[in-house]
């Protein structure tokens, strides 16, 4: 029985202005890069990041200028499908899950942790630990450092050189951080992952199934956090600006 090639050719396309990636195997592309250590930032777009950066040049540019741009949300996915793409969304969350297995079984490297809460990225870290044995981890930090905190741990971070960093800062603070410091790790794979660390440590619940599967996953998050319902308001308007695109009269959009 022949196997259909699975490709990691990047297609760019676009959203909204900003750019995105399609790709059969976002997982292979990123071993790829490990394995000829050739560092990378990973953004993992989604309808609330779009909208921020339709607000902010900066964060624009940043997403502009990364090597790899998924496409997380359920609105873009929606957004893809109605330019005819029919994708599937990868949640960064899954791709870094996967990134941390392909770094234990095929020893591309060590990995850290920064970010969330004090004690969080360690428990995570240890949770991987304790699932991967052969994962090497070279250390984690919280995200709460104090400015004179800071130089000490670039100049740590430097020194141990990992060779994937995930950093979980939220958006578009991680996207903020990861760019200012990339050229302390070059070759390392940078992926801002917002809150995972939380869910990995077991301190928060992770959506169930079907929510995930339906595009819902926001719903169970604002759930989980009615405080974020101002964020979510950007949904709407994602989907609103997504149709006055699809329908040519993007010079109108506020």
């Amino acid at each position: 029985m022949i196997q259909q090639q699975v490709s990691t050719d990047l297609q760019p396309f676009s959203i909204m202005g900003l750019p995105i990636h399609l790709t059969d195997d976002y997982l292979g592309w990123l071993v790829n890069r490990a394995q000829q250590q050739q560092g990378c930032h990973v953004v993992t777009l989604n309808a609330e990041m779009t909208m921020q950066a339709e607000q902010s040049d900066r964060l624009a540019a940043i997403i502009q200028n990364a090597e790899l741009i998924i496409p997380d949300g359920a609105g873009i996915v929606l957004y893809l499908q109605l330019y005819g793409k029919r994708i599937q969304r990868r949640p960064g969350i899954e791709l870094a899950e996967g990134l941390l297995h392909a770094f234990s079984d095929r020893n591309l490297g060590n990995v850290f942790f920064y970010g969330g809460q004090p004690g969080v990225a360690e428990q995570a870290a240890q949770a991987w630990k304790q699932k991967l044995p052969n994962l090497q981890l070279a250390g984690t930090q919280h995200g709460f450092l104090k400015q004179a905190e800071q130089p000490a741990f670039e100049d740590h971070l430097k020194t141990l050189q990992p060779s994937l960093i995930l950093v979980g800062l939220g958006v578009p603070r991680q996207e903020f951080w990861i760019t200012e410091h990339r050229h302390l790790c070059p070759n390392a794979i940078w992926i801002g992952v917002g809150g995972s660390f939380d869910i990995w440590a077991g301190t928060k619940v992770r959506a169930p199934e079907f929510f995930r599967n339906n595009h819902l996953e926001w719903l169970y998050r604002l759930y989980q956090e009615p405080w974020r319902w101002r964020r979510m308001m950007a949904l709407p308007q994602f989907a609103w600006r997504s149709l006055l695109y699809r329908l040519g009269l993007k010079a109108g959009v506020a």
